[in-house]
């Protein structure tokens, strides 16, 4: 596993994390550029932000929440989180909960 970027607590207790290699991915140009200034605003989706199962994969959630001011008559930052487990070096079920990419979207 890659070392983490930063972990953050989401509003139901749940350590979310995010790693190098999944930040370069969410600003490479080619896919969410405009995302490399709002680190602070992914993070506080992160916390306090909408969140909704997918109804395909029962382990993925798409976190939202609506900001002022996003690029390109954006209205929320939208973050997509794998959730899972892994086992710890003594064999216990930890948490593997981890951001698979942001992005701003116009939404209503």
């Amino acid at each position: 596993m890659m070392p983490s970027r930063w972990t953050v607590q989401d509003r139901y207790g749940n350590n979310i994390y995010l790693t190098e290699e999944r930040w370069l991915h969410i600003i490479d140009n080619d896919n969410h550029p405009e995302m490399i200034v709002c680190e602070d605003l992914l993070i506080e989706t992160l916390r306090s932000g909408k969140r909704k199962q997918d109804s395909l994969n029962p382990n993925k959630f798409r976190y939202s929440k609506e900001f002022d001011d996003l690029e390109n008559f954006n209205t929320h930052i939208v973050v997509i989180v794998l959730f899972g487990h892994k086992q710890s070096k003594k064999r216990i079920p930890v948490s593997n909960n981890f951001i698979v990419t942001a992005y701003q979207k116009e939404i209503g």
